[in-house]
């Protein structure tokens, strides 16, 4: 089952949800956001749940998205309590990719992320239920800086680059006894800075802070375990770049559920009514293979099994903000 939500005219979320080629609205006036917490509290899966509702009329969630009214899968009221986060060197060939980005720079950065991946391969995916090692993780932001699908992301007049990461993200709500539930997968752009990151590893914090987009729609359930899609920038009336980009534990060095240990064993990230959009990594980018994004290109992502295409155009400001940001003394 694929699910999404679209604003109505009058500004109100209406739940869509779909197995085959015909999506329907839901007959709920509540968001995917308080299904899910229904489904929380009560123990009801979120696709019984969507049965025992019912649908209604069938909609055309295409035209909604070139119109601009398709929402991220889920959303939270207090966008300050959706959490964009994510991992990196967790897919077979992601080192590769990350060591090109830094030839030239000092061999123990490269040393650095090969001695990672290389933990992941051999540690990443126990079988025997304990934990395995941990990735590496990196804090996105939270529901300010997310981009709906079809809405432009942003790179800010201070970055370097501005480039597309096609991954898939889990999203996540917390429970009211800090238990985190899984609602499903979505695509998703893990837009990140690659040149800020080039200059030195130790700028990956700082080359993540920037915008992120998932969706249009979430698959319910289980993710497959070998996912190939497509990762395509379009400029104009051209394609500038296509290639495939793999993910699911067939192609990853670890487990979802090793990843999701990781994550969720801070208890700052189990605070009940907080949704977590937590992306799995990826090995493709642009940028490795030279790419240089300019504004007005679009990002498309898509993989069978996952819906509509992820689709956001990029802009980039004319000049670069070099004024210093003020804080004043209370």
């Amino acid at each position: 089952m694929l699910i999404s939500q679209y604003r109505k005219p009058d500004g109100r979320v209406q739940i869509v949800a779909r197995d085959g080629t015909e999506a329907f609205d839901v007959r709920t006036e509540l968001s995917v956001y308080d299904l899910a917490l229904d489904c929380a509290t009560s123990g009801e899966g979120l696709r019984d749940a969507v049965a025992r509702l019912g649908l209604s009329g069938a909609v055309n969630i295409e035209a909604l998205y070139a119109e601009g009214r398709l929402l991220p899968p889920i959303l939270h009221p207090d966008p300050a309590h959706l959490h964009l986060t994510g991992t990196g060197l967790t897919h077979l060939g992601s080192a590769s990719a990350r060591a090109s980005m830094h030839a030239g720079t000092k061999a123990q950065d490269e040393t650095d992320s090969m001695k990672m991946f290389r933990m992941g391969v051999e540690r990443g995916k126990p079988a025997n239920g304990t934990p395995g090692v941990q990735p590496e993780w990196f804090y996105k932001g939270n529901g300010a800086t997310l981009a709906a699908p079809g809405a432009p992301l942003v790179s800010p007049g201070f970055a370097d680059d501005g480039g597309e990461e096609p991954e898939i993200a889990g999203i996540y709500v917390i429970g009211a006894d800090g238990t985190p539930f899984r609602l499903g997968f979505a695509l998703a752009n893990e837009f990140s800075d690659h040149v800020m990151e080039k200059q030195n590893y130790l700028y990956l914090a700082h080359s993540k802070l920037r915008p992120a987009s998932f969706g249009p729609e979430m698959l319910v359930g289980d993710l497959p375990d070998d996912v190939q899609g497509q990762s395509r920038i379009r400029r104009g009336g051209d394609t500038l770049f296509e290639k495939p980009f793999l993910s699911g534990e067939a192609n990853m060095s670890h487990s979802i559920a090793n990843l999701e240990h990781h994550h969720f064993k801070y208890p700052l990230f189990r605070q009940p009514g907080d949704v977590h959009v937590h992306m799995f990594g990826t090995a493709t980018l642009s940028y490795v293979d030279g790419v240089v994004c300019a504004d007005g290109d679009l990002f498309e992502i898509e993989a069978p099994g996952f819906g509509l295409p992820l689709r956001n155009p990029l802009v980039r400001p004319a000049t670069a903000d070099a004024a210093m940001t003020a804080v004043r003394v209370l």
